[in-house]
Protein backbone atom coordinates (compact mmCIF):
# COMPACT_ATOMS: atom_id res chain seq x y z
CA UNK A 1 0.00 0.00 0.00
CA UNK A 2 1.51 3.36 -0.81
CA UNK A 3 2.49 6.22 1.98
CA UNK A 4 -0.70 8.36 0.65
CA UNK A 5 -2.66 5.81 1.01
CA UNK A 6 -1.50 4.91 4.48
CA UNK A 7 -2.13 7.93 5.74
CA UNK A 8 -5.16 8.62 4.24
CA UNK A 9 -6.66 5.66 6.34
CA UNK A 10 -4.99 7.80 9.59
CA UNK A 11 -6.44 10.73 8.35
CA UNK A 12 -2.99 12.47 7.93
CA UNK A 13 -2.95 15.76 5.46
CA UNK A 14 -0.48 17.94 4.33
CA UNK A 15 -0.67 21.66 4.24
CA UNK A 16 1.17 24.69 2.94
CA UNK A 17 3.97 26.18 5.45
CA UNK A 18 6.34 28.21 6.93
CA UNK A 19 9.36 30.95 5.49
CA UNK A 20 11.33 30.36 2.29
CA UNK A 21 8.78 29.54 0.15
CA UNK A 22 7.42 31.18 -2.71
CA UNK A 23 4.05 32.46 -2.84
CA UNK A 24 1.64 29.46 -4.22
CA UNK A 25 4.51 26.96 -3.63
CA UNK A 26 4.14 24.49 -1.24
CA UNK A 27 6.40 21.79 0.06
CA UNK A 28 5.71 18.26 0.91
CA UNK A 29 7.15 16.31 3.94
CA UNK A 30 8.98 13.24 2.31
CA UNK A 31 9.09 11.44 6.19
CA UNK A 32 5.31 10.45 5.85
CA UNK A 33 6.58 7.01 6.40
CA UNK A 34 7.58 7.37 9.74
CA UNK A 35 4.00 8.05 10.61
CA UNK A 36 2.92 5.23 12.87
CA UNK A 37 -0.25 4.64 15.02
CA UNK A 38 1.40 5.38 18.26
CA UNK A 39 0.73 5.88 21.77
CA UNK A 40 1.51 8.67 24.22
CA UNK A 41 4.17 7.56 26.29
CA UNK A 42 3.54 9.60 29.29
CA UNK A 43 0.64 11.60 30.53
CA UNK A 44 3.13 15.00 30.47
CA UNK A 45 6.38 15.56 29.33
CA UNK A 46 8.43 12.37 30.04
CA UNK A 47 11.45 13.80 30.62
CA UNK A 48 10.11 16.84 32.48
CA UNK A 49 8.20 14.92 34.72
CA UNK A 50 11.70 12.74 35.61
CA UNK A 51 13.90 16.18 36.63
CA UNK A 52 10.73 17.41 38.16
CA UNK A 53 10.46 20.30 35.70
CA UNK A 54 7.17 22.05 34.10
CA UNK A 55 6.25 22.47 30.58
CA UNK A 56 3.88 24.49 28.39
CA UNK A 57 2.53 22.15 25.36
CA UNK A 58 2.89 18.72 24.65
CA UNK A 59 4.36 16.97 21.65
CA UNK A 60 4.20 13.21 20.60
CA UNK A 61 6.62 11.78 18.33
CA UNK A 62 4.85 9.77 15.36
CA UNK A 63 7.56 6.91 15.38
CA UNK A 64 7.76 5.63 19.10
CA UNK A 65 5.17 7.63 20.59
CA UNK A 66 7.72 9.94 22.96
CA UNK A 67 5.95 12.92 24.46
CA UNK A 68 7.83 15.72 24.97
CA UNK A 69 7.45 19.55 25.37
CA UNK A 70 6.89 22.59 23.15
CA UNK A 71 9.66 24.99 22.24
CA UNK A 72 8.27 27.19 24.51
CA UNK A 73 8.53 25.45 27.58
CA UNK A 74 11.99 25.90 29.32
CA UNK A 75 13.74 22.58 28.27
CA UNK A 76 12.17 21.79 24.64
CA UNK A 77 12.47 18.28 25.08
CA UNK A 78 10.22 17.12 21.76
CA UNK A 79 12.58 19.03 19.71
CA UNK A 80 15.67 17.62 21.89
CA UNK A 81 13.98 14.18 21.04
CA UNK A 82 14.42 14.93 17.41
CA UNK A 83 18.15 15.71 17.88
CA UNK A 84 18.70 12.46 19.74
CA UNK A 85 17.10 9.93 17.89
CA UNK A 86 16.27 11.14 14.62
CA UNK A 87 12.50 10.71 14.49
CA UNK A 88 11.44 13.58 12.43
CA UNK A 89 7.72 14.10 12.97
CA UNK A 90 5.96 15.18 15.79
CA UNK A 91 2.30 16.39 16.37
CA UNK A 92 0.62 18.63 19.10
CA UNK A 93 -1.38 16.30 21.79
CA UNK A 94 -3.13 19.47 23.11
CA UNK A 95 -6.88 19.19 22.95
CA UNK A 96 -8.42 20.93 20.11
CA UNK A 97 -5.22 20.78 18.07
CA UNK A 98 -4.81 18.37 15.23
CA UNK A 99 -1.54 19.65 13.83
CA UNK A 100 2.15 18.07 13.71
CA UNK A 101 5.78 18.95 12.17
CA UNK A 102 8.16 17.81 10.25
CA UNK A 103 11.24 18.18 11.67
CA UNK A 104 14.16 17.65 8.38
CA UNK A 105 11.42 19.06 5.95
CA UNK A 106 9.95 22.29 7.96
CA UNK A 107 6.27 21.22 7.06
CA UNK A 108 3.27 21.47 8.84
CA UNK A 109 1.41 18.47 8.83
CA UNK A 110 -2.76 17.97 9.66
CA UNK A 111 -3.69 15.33 11.30
CA UNK A 112 -7.58 16.59 11.15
Amino acid sequence: MSVRKQLSRLGVALVRIKSGLTEGAAMECTHLDHIHKVKPSANGCEDCLKIGSTWVHLRMCMECGHVGCCDSSPNKHATKHFHKVKHPIMRSIEPGESWGWCYIDEVELDFS
